[in-house]
């Protein structure tokens, strides 16, 4: 079963969303709009983080999800 790990930095002012193992990560690569993508040894993307993240309300962030397959 695949895992999405989602980490919110309420000091720092991050949302950090890991959908392969964290511990994978080689590189990352900022694209220039407060995204971070992190990315694994053959270069595939295995999470991101939005940086200067600051939701109206920190206690409480609607997160949803939706699976789609081929």
């Amino acid at each position: 079963m695949d895992k999405i790990t989602v980490f919110h930095d309420i000091e720092g002012n991050t949302l950090t969303v890991w959908f392969g193992n964290r511990q994978d990560e080689i590189t990352s690569e900022e694209t220039g709009d407060e995204l971070v993508l992190m990315k694994n040894a053959q270069g595939e993307v295995i999470g991101f983080e939005k940086l200067n993240f600051r939701p109206a309300d920190h206690r409480n962030i609607p997160i949803s999800f939706e699976t789609v397959t081929a």
